[in-house]
């Protein structure tokens, strides 16, 4: 299976999102949004500008 995000409200009524990966586990969470609009556009906005993004290695 391949990874999927999941939409859902949290326990402030907030809209939230994570990125799953192909075996359940949790790999990404979004900020708490006002509206679903604002969470979808939140999972747009990864699908667009990270798809191939680099690691910027801070630790060195």
């Amino acid at each position: 299976m391949a990874g999927k995000f999941e939409l859902y409200k949290d326990k402030a009524g907030e809209f939230r999102f994570r990125l799953k990966a192909g075996n359940g586990e949790v790999i990404a969470t979004g900020e708490g949004y006002k509206t679903k609009a604002s969470a979808l556009n939140g999972i747009e906005s990864i699908k667009k500008n990270a798809p191939d993004a680099p690691v910027d290695d801070q630790t060195l």
